[in-house]
């Protein structure tokens, strides 16, 4: 008998901070639920704009992908090899251009901000990638296209 009761105290015991956790999550529910409703915006501001590229990507035979200036035309660089984050990146962009029936000839734009952060971002919809949030050497990839084919070779 004295086993039965301390089971019940147990179980007695174990159900109200288990209470406590189910009210608390669904606080945490109606809380962003309401936020979600109020239309908060989570994101942080974007700092201005302090340069911007406009690249177009290209398949080129050996699997390889060119990079060209949309502004000359020039290839400025030329990715060999798996390059798995940039070739992700553009297959994420690529394939709402092809839900939404557009063409791949639009350019992307690179933009560097103020406070060091870099996007890629297509403006055919609207779509972006917020490179740093990948770390610093998946936007290193993007990064050393900013002035990538630009040097001025000494005569």
């Amino acid at each position: 008998m004295n086993t039965l009761n301390n089971t019940q105290k147990t179980q007695q015991q174990l159900t109200l901070p288990m209470a406590w956790v189910g009210v608390v999550l669904l606080a945490v529910l109606v809380a962003v639920g309401l936020a979600r409703w109020s239309g908060l915006d989570p994101r942080t501001p974007d700092a201005a704009v302090q340069w911007q590229r406009d690249l177009q990507f290209r398949d080129v035979a050996g699997g390889d992908i060119a990079v060209l200036d949309h502004r000359t035309g020039q290839t400025v660089a030329r990715f060999s090899g798996e390059q798995g984050f940039l070739r992700s990146s553009l297959r994420a962009l690529a394939r709402e251009r092809h839900r939404s029936s557009l063409s791949g000839d639009a350019p992307f734009l690179l933009i560097g901000r103020t406070d060091g952060r870099l996007t890629l971002q297509d403006p055919s919809t609207g779509q972006r990638i917020d490179l740093e949030s990948f770390g610093p050497s998946n936007a290193a990839v993007f990064a050393s296209l900013r002035l990538a084919g630009t040097e001025v070779l000494p005569r």
